[in-house]
């Protein structure tokens, strides 16, 4: 029988007390197992003594830092239900999601709650500060229960625990695997969000495919510098982690290139999960300049000289990334394929999968020693997948459905969304268009939403011209749309790429225009390019730097 997720931490925590646990980069401030245990057995007696219930929602909403995943953790282990809430989603639809998850508790970073109007919060009791543990906000109906306990919660642990918190006290409850954990709302390219409901096997699911692969392991290191409310760094930035004894160490600021770099430097993580942005922009600013070079380009056509660069290339990329990782894991979003291809020739440690927040993600995962180029990755074992609308699904794209352990309850209050997202039989239609192979392996063509037919009646994947057309000079980020009868490109141009080669902006009409000839040659026939149209700003995404299509299709 596999072991319940609540028990995994019991024991777990218990095998790891004296282990580091977590750190906070940049502050000093690290605690082990045995204290992140002492804190969440605390929070457990704040939960009760404000009437917490099994089943009650709690929201979570900050940066990336230890009392961040000490509520995370203290809730689930409880039996309540958390709400995390993305740092930096617009203030009104942070209150609405509060609202409509009915959380009965706020968690949350000073600076927020500063924006927040608490009197439009009717159902949270109580509002804590993830910066100084204190009580923000307190309905008077509740008694000022919460402030009153909190002053006096050091007193009530050591009456409680006369001779120390020990590895004995770490108790928590037996609780069905059917049970909700999580609701987490997703920050959707295509529209409003919705809230995801994970149970408790979900995220279960994930853990134990987690240690079972080794991806962390007791005593390893990890860079936690994806956002936490995100199912994708959640599943693996922390609740892998704290299963098996890693030491995680979190960047709680803006994971600027600079500011990572020094990161891996210092804490040379053993697995780096990461989207794709990281790489195509070490590879973009780092990489292709250098390979570029006249010299450089003159050297690679000799036999033997071109090898020596490449594994010159690769050398100082690993060490870059501190040195000591087994891999790299990419998510998220898909990879660049110029990148992904040259990042595969030069033998570096990467590996891409498939994973999505009503999965609590993960789909689909290959090691990197076995990793195809173009995939994304192998289906789990505790996973289906089938391509609905194909009869032949490992040639010709259809809509990617998965089914098993890891798929979502439903969307909270919500059943048209979830009758519109999983059928009878209980397939998750995930809106990818793609093939799979018959041993499991997925390749995904672009979104099923974002699929453009053509008067002809052939399909246009967007993201596959995107990608092409991002490799092209001086185009930092694109995304094709369907204006009238003809394909529009919008670019936000690469100023950092023109200041650094002294290009004069004036220019920059006829070097897309010489752009989008170009990138005609490299694509079918109906994909061409009518128009390329610049923008004046960088998109705007999601926090999982995907583009918010929906904002610049109409």
């Amino acid at each position: 029988m596999k072991e319940n997720l609540l028990q995994i931490y019991a024991s777990g925590f218990r095998r790891n007390w004296d282990l580091k646990a977590l750190s906070e980069y940049g502050t000093g401030m690290t605690m082990t197992y045995a204290d992140l245990a002492r804190r969440i057995a605390a929070t457990h007696m704040l939960f009760k003594e404000c009437g917490v219930k099994r089943g009650d929602k709690i929201a979570l909403m900050g940066k990336n830092s230890i009392p961040w995943v000490e509520i995370y953790m203290a809730t689930i282990t409880y039996g309540a239900v958390i709400v995390p809430v993305l740092h930096d989603f617009n203030v009104q639809d942070a209150m609405h999601i509060i609202n409509h998850s009915e959380s009965v508790m706020l968690f949350v970073n000073e600076s927020i709650f500063d924006s927040m109007e608490f009197e439009k919060l009717p159902r949270v009791k109580a509002v804590f500060s993830l910066d100084s543990r204190s009580v923000l906000a307190e309905h008077p109906s509740s008694g000022h229960t919460a402030g009153k306990f909190l002053a006096r919660l050091g007193e009530k642990m050591r009456r409680r625990y006369p001779h120390g918190f020990t590895t004995a006290d770490v108790d928590y409850p037996e609780i069905d695997e059917s049970a909700i954990a999580e609701i987490n709302y997703t920050s959707g390219t295509t529209g409003f969000s919705k809230g995801v409901m994970l149970t408790l096997g979900n995220l279960g699911g994930n853990v134990r495919f987690g240690i079972e692969s080794r991806l962390h392991y007791r005593g390893s290191r990890n860079l936690s510098f994806l956002p936490l409310a995100h199912a994708y760094g959640c599943a693996f930035d922390m609740l892998v982690p704290l299963a098996v004894g890693t030491h995680v160490t979190l960047l709680g600021k803006l994971p600027t290139p600079k500011l990572l770099l020094k990161a891996f430097a210092e804490v040379k993580p053993n697995l780096i999960i990461c989207v794709p942005l990281i790489l195509e922009k070490i590879y973009r600013n780092k990489i292709r300049p250098v390979i570029e070079k006249a010299s450089i380009r003159r050297m690679m056509k000799i036999p033997g000289v071109n090898k020596m660069i490449y594994r010159k290339i690769r050398m100082q990329l690993i060490e870059a990334l501190g040195g000591e990782f087994e891999e790299v894991i990419v998510g998220g979003a898909p990879l660049n394929g110029e990148v992904e291809r040259f990042l595969h020739m030069i033998g570096f440690p990467f590996t891409v999968g498939y994973g999505m927040t009503e999965c609590g993600p993960l789909i689909s995962y290959t090691p990197w020693r076995k990793f195809i180029v173009g995939s994304s990755g192998r289906t789990l074992p505790i996973m289906e997948t089938r391509i609905a609308g194909s009869d032949v699904p490992d040639k010709v794209p259809g809509e990617i459905c998965v089914r098993g352990e890891n798929v979502m309850k439903g969307y909270y209050k919500n059943p048209e969304a979830t009758e519109a997202a999983i059928d009878a039989e209980g397939w998750l239609h995930t809106g990818d268009m793609g093939t799979c192979s018959p041993d499991g392996t997925i390749f995904i063509r672009g979104r099923y939403k974002t699929m453009i037919l053509t008067a002809n009646g052939q399909n246009i994947y967007p993201e596959e011209i995107e990608a092409k057309l991002n490799n092209m000079p001086y185009v930092s980020e694109s995304l094709v749309v369907e204006r009238g009868k003809h394909l529009v490109a919008l670019v936000y141009p690469d100023y950092e790429a023109m200041d650094r080669d002294h290009v004069d902006s004036g220019r920059l009409g006829d070097i897309m225009e010489s752009v989008r000839t170009d990138l005609n040659r490299l694509v079918a026939p109906y994909e061409r390019i009518d128009k390329i149209q610049l923008i004046a700003n960088e998109f705007e995404k999601t926090p999982k730097r995907s583009i918010k299509r929906y904002l610049y299709n109409a």
